[in-house]
């Protein structure tokens, strides 16, 4: 049989494509990847992660919102915010990370093939680009396509009025007024945003409560706040219709109730990128979420293909999917793979942001383990006072029985960094001994820590003491 092309032909350059062709050219491998021409990073550097976070540092910024608390609820940075202020940051950080991604594959040789790939048979890629289809082969093959926003059929999108997660970035001014249906991460992410713009936001849901993997009390907390900017919040109800005007739209909800808005942002999951590959081809399906089903090392039901990222499915987070590109490749590649920790933080980009690794109190209380809790309140802490957050808030949960850490909730500013003290602690089995013991720099976030497990050991000694009364 004809060698072929490639040792590797990665599908797909977002977070995990990347990092399976990176790590299967470290270890001399001939590799390629395949990309949509203006779509080098995928998804996450394009229309999600980056784009979404950086738009939320710009919104953090130029409304002053987080130093409110210290110069007054009036104070902002500027005063009339267009969309061109707040695209300009995120089309230079998205630029900057293009260059990134395109310097790091060509340092490690990787192959660049531009175009839409699809399979042919099991170990060859046709790939259309501007003239006809390419044919190349390749050993092993990585599907890392994602996904795109999931769109109801019963809902007529114009990229305007009636929108998804992706054309909210387009949109030509700040609207007055938003409805978002769907309370999941994109959409309360996104609602947030607007809301600390000062646009009026509706979210509709159809479930009782919003980030249901979350901690109870956590979500509490940022639903207070955002009813504070302005939030109006309708759970249990469904969309019915959304009719569009030409002043904006319409959307009627099951109950009856009939919610007008400048504008409509649909938040309706999303939808594996798999319908342009031919699956079938290969001897593949998808489910009807497009997305592949794999085992542990990421190796589809055809042996030499793997798929990774979002879709594959959940967590389907930018950090999640760079480790499965790592591990798909050097498995593809033969390269003894370490036991992976299954730890992997959760980072939700609201305002104010919220973090966390390991268990929830209804995980533990579900699971009958007992449990104790440490809270920290940045409100206790000078730094938290410096910065101007009062509500933030760090809760441990710690084992009664060996005081092992067992889950790590933050909720306020530096969430999303700070968590990663816990997740270390609880990655080398440690307990809350090591946090009460350990000296942290003062005045920082990261003094939290100690803060709370100090209450955990606290609320831990009086039980020691009465139980020792018996």
């Amino acid at each position: 049989m004809a060698p072929f092309d490639f040792d590797v032909l990665v599908l797909g350059t977002g977070p995990g494509g990347q990092k399976a062709a990176i790590a299967a050219a470290k270890l001399g491998k001939r590799v390629a990847v395949v990309e949509k021409m203006h779509m080098l990073g995928g998804v996450c550097i394009n229309t999600g992660t980056i784009p979404s976070k950086t738009l939320r540092e710009a919104v953090l910024y130029l409304t002053g919102l987080n130093q409110r608390e210290l110069y007054g609820a009036s104070y902002r940075v500027k005063e009339e915010i267009t969309v061109a202020d707040l695209g300009m940051r995120t089309q230079h950080v998205i630029g900057r990370e293009i260059q990134v991604i395109r310097s790091q594959l060509g340092r490690n040789h990787v192959t660049m093939l531009q175009g839409t790939g699809r399979f042919l048979d099991p170990h060859t890629i046709g790939i259309t680009g501007d003239v006809e289809e390419k044919k190349v082969t390749a050993d092993k093959i990585v599907i890392a396509t994602g996904t795109s926003p999931a769109r109801p059929s019963s809902v007529e999108f114009d990229d305007r009025t009636v929108i998804d997660s992706d054309a909210i970035l387009h949109l030509d001014r700040v609207p007055e007024t938003l409805v978002v249906v769907g309370a999941g991460v994109i959409g309360i992410e996104y609602a947030s945003m607007f809301a600390a713009l000062g646009t009026k936001v509706t979210v509709v849901e159809r479930r009782d409560r919003m980030l249901e993997f979350c901690d109870l009390e956590i979500v509490e907390a940022l639903k207070y706040h955002l009813r504070d900017l302005a939030v109006t919040f309708r759970f249990g109800e469904n969309v019915a219709a959304v009719e569009r005007r030409p002043r904006g739209a319409l959307t009627v909800l099951e109950s009856g109730k009939k919610i007008p808005a400048d504008c409509v942002m649909y938040s309706a999951g999303r939808q594996g990128k798999t319908e342009e590959l031919c699956l079938e081809a290969a001897g593949l399906a998808a489910d009807d979420r497009g997305r592949i089903k794999v085992d542990e090392n990421y190796a589809t039901p055809v042996p030499h293909i793997y798929a990774v990222g979002d879709v594959i499915g959940f967590p389907a987070l930018a950090a999640t999917s760079m480790e499965q590109g790592r591990l798909a490749a050097q498995h593809a590649c033969g390269e003894p793979v370490a036991e992976t920790n299954e730890l992997p933080p959760i980072g939700i980009y609201t305002i104010p942001e919220i973090s966390f690794v390991g268990k929830s109190e209804d995980d533990l209380t579900r699971d009958k383990i007992p449990f104790e809790v440490g809270i920290s309140r940045y409100r206790e802490l000078a730094r938290g006072q410096i910065i101007g957050d009062s509500y933030g808030m760090l809760k441990l949960l710690v084992s009664s029985e060996d005081r092992r850490l067992l889950g790590v909730h933050v909720f306020g500013t530096g969430a999303t960094e700070l968590v990663h003290i816990g997740q270390t602690v609880m990655g080398c089995g440690g307990t809350v001994d090591y946090l009460v013991n350990a000296v942290f720099n003062y005045p920082t976030l990261a003094e939290s820590y100690k803060v709370a497990a100090l209450d955990a050991m606290n609320k831990m000694r009086v039980i020691a003491r009465l139980t020792a009364e018996l």
